[in-house]
């Protein structure tokens, strides 16, 4: 019984290989990008949070690409996931550039 459900576990991962290689990748980006960002800048919370959203982002296109054209609920909730992390990410932007505005020296 254990030895099938290892078999099952290695069958899974052999299918969707390019997927978790496309994780992996993104979450060492993810990370990268993170670890250039001032702390000046934002706050570890709101620069993970940018990272969270961003891997939102990803893995909803990714969903949205593999689901069935008529599994609407997929389809809708993909499309939701990309909106919202979107607005995320652009809103973290926002703030940011709001917080270098601050430094800059009034002439």
């Amino acid at each position: 019984m254990e030895g099938s459900y290892m078999q099952s576990f290695f069958q899974w991962i052999s299918t969707n290989e390019q997927i978790i290689y496309v994780l992996i990748l993104i979450i060492f980006l993810g990370f990268i990008v993170i670890s250039r960002v001032p702390a000046v800048l934002h706050t570890p919370l709101m620069s993970h949070a940018n990272a969270i959203s961003g891997v939102v982002i990803i893995g909803a296109i990714i969903v949205m690409g593999r689901a069935d054209a008529n599994n609407y609920i997929a389809l809708v909730l993909g499309l939701l996931a990309v909106i919202l992390g979107t607005v995320n990410v652009v809103g973290g932007f926002v703030v940011t550039d709001r917080m270098l505005e601050m430094f800059k020296k009034k002439k």
